[in-house]
């Protein structure tokens, strides 16, 4: 089976779906690997060390497509590259389906069997395969970092000849993936952290990690598969009121909170930022989908009311080598687990493919997409 690793188009991208050490692997076992060139550069992967690996490395990105019949990429591929796509080829990368109806459509219309990284189901056979968790958890880090880099002052406890450096103050909304890596990365710098989610579960997860979680006493919260489906305006309401007082001491906030399929929630108004202390940062890890604070903009870095709000979509990106390696390890162990050497096994009614799996024989074929339709 011939698989195809793309160059990523999207800007600011630096990560590469597969590492030479994946695609040696992928070898071993009978698959053939051609990457297109500079693939993996900016993730500190040379085209040579993909030579080394066993595989083919292309210049030219129609002659790649038009002779693979497996094609994987972290983020979904653009038009031109679906016209370049003969029916019947299989993709995987990120699609976020239920966001982007069009370019389902587009694969569709071409032919292209499609997985979806981010749809893989959240249950213990598919741990291995769960980009989204391996991706968020270098998100959750860098977030601390970021923040910790735009503060004017340090996180820890420090005791000097001059005086007491009282330690920073961090809250944290969401205690997803990202979230608790926040909390681990905070406390390890010597930060106070304080936690807020709508699952009252993940209260003990974060105590483990040795935050303070805020709770909310509030029903309607509909969770589904780990992720939160739905939240009622009076559990937010509940939350904000719950939330203002360490909002007004924090140094540092970090939002996570997404809803699956939705827009994400406005946690954080500029009502709320006027509350916050003059120099505070807030790093808004759900800006690509419209943002947990109401002030965030994508992508840029604004102060307003003397607290500075970071939009910065695509966080695992900054850190592309581990990203890629961690990435490449999904992906490594999900076409595994959908085939061999030899081909596709095609088995429909299986839970992971039948949550991955988007479009096929030229029909949309994912159930959430066939509910909407109907």
């Amino acid at each position: 089976m011939k698989i195809a690793v793309l160059k990523e188009t999207r800007p600011g991208e630096k990560r590469v779906a597969l590492t030479p050490a994946t695609a040696s692997q992928f070898i071993k076992l009978g698959f053939s690997c051609t990457i297109e060139s500079g693939a993996g550069y900016a993730s500190n992967f040379s085209d040579e060390a993909y030579i080394q690996a066993g595989c083919s490395v292309a210049a030219d990105k129609s002659s790649l497509l038009s002779d693979a019949q497996l094609v994987v990429k972290v983020n979904a591929p653009s038009n031109s590259e679906i016209e370049m796509l003969k029916s019947g080829t299989i993709v995987v990368s990120y699609i976020y389906h239920a966001f982007n109806p069009e370019l389902v459509s587009i694969l569709a219309k071409q032919g292209v069997s499609s997985f979806s990284m981010d749809a893989m189901p959240r249950i213990s056979r598919a741990q291995s395969m769960d980009a989204l968790s391996s991706q968020n958890n270098l998100a959750g880090y860098k977030a601390v970092i970021l923040g910790a880099s735009h503060l004017a002052k340090i996180f820890p406890l420090m005791m000097t000849a001059a005086g007491t450096i009282t330690p920073s103050r961090v809250l944290i909304f969401g205690a997803g993936v990202a979230g608790l890596q926040a909390v681990a990365t905070a406390k390890r710098l010597g930060a106070i952290v304080e936690v807020t989610d709508v699952r009252p579960e993940t209260k003990e997860q974060v105590e483990s990690l040795g935050g303070k979680f805020i709770e909310v006493k509030a029903e309607g919260v509909k969770v589904e598969g780990g992720y939160a489906k739905e939240v009622s305006a009076d559990y937010l309401s509940k939350q904000k009121e719950a939330v203002n007082k360490s909002l007004a001491q924090a140094d540092l906030v970090i939002t996570t909170a997404l809803v699956a399929g939705k827009k994400a929630p406005v946690l954080i108004t500029e009502e709320q930022v006027k509350l916050m202390k003059l120099g505070s940062v807030v790093v808004d890890m759900a800006v690509e989908q419209g943002g947990n604070c109401e002030l965030s903009e994508l992508d840029k870095v604004v102060v307003k009311h003397g607290v500075t709000i970071i939009g910065q979509s695509n966080l695992p990106s900054t850190l592309s080598q581990n990203a890629s390696e961690l990435y490449a390890k999904n992906i490594y162990n999900f076409i595994t687990h959908l085939a061999t050497k030899d081909g596709m096994k095609w088995e429909m009614e299986e839970e992971i493919t039948q949550g991955t799996l988007i479009t096929h024989q030229g029909k949309v074929v994912h159930p959430s997409l066939q509910q909407a339709n109907a």
